[in-house]
């Protein structure tokens, strides 16, 4: 298991574990951040990523990426 922001770009993997404060958890599950989903790195900018999950790219901060474990 290792965050988010180790994965290369284009590697698709699975989420295991998604950490931090009830609050950031909740707002990570409703923009899909689930254990069982798949999710891909787009590319990195400035340290921030942008993730294609379920059909969508979304845009997160490398802290946000950290707390998010494949």
């Amino acid at each position: 298991m290792m965050p988010l922001t180790l994965a290369k770009t284009g590697e698709e993997a699975s989420i295991k574990k998604v950490g931090g404060k009830e609050e950031t958890r909740q707002f990570l599950a409703n923009l899909g951040f689930v254990p069982g989903t798949h999710v891909s790195i787009v590319s990195e900018l400035s340290g921030n990523l942008i993730v294609h999950i379920k059909e969508s790219r979304v845009a997160i901060s490398r802290e946000m990426a950290a707390k998010i474990m494949i």
